[in-house]
């Protein structure tokens, strides 16, 4: 099911893997929405294997809950909402999204 998960996650410069009912999902949406990047939204509860999609993510964000939000920047799995906002607050985010290709600032 990682195949999966890594096919669905080299679609588009950004994606991100959530549910349909995660706040931290959208908000993590909404901050790219907002960055002008076009991410692509994958909710797990829409797609048939999405609970085993779900617990694929988990594995490979080291066990360590929750499995969703899972944004991946160019194919490369960065993590949840923490790790999102962290390097957004930090300032590495937009050079991460640009490096991607998802920004042309």
């Amino acid at each position: 099911m990682a195949d999966r998960v890594m096919k669905l996650a080299s679609e588009r410069a950004v994606v991100v893997f959530t549910l349909s009912s995660c706040c931290m999902g959208h908000t993590v949406a909404k901050l790219m929405q907002d960055l002008s990047v076009n991410a692509l939204v994958h909710e797990l509860d829409s797609d048939p294997r999405g609970k085993e999609m779900e617990c694929a993510l988990l594995k490979m964000l080291g066990g360590r809950g929750p499995a969703v939000p899972a944004v991946f920047i160019g194919g490369k799995l960065v993590g949840g909402t923490n790790r999102v906002m962290s390097l957004h607050l930090g300032s590495e985010l937009v050079p991460m999204l640009k490096s991607a290709g998802a920004l042309w600032l």
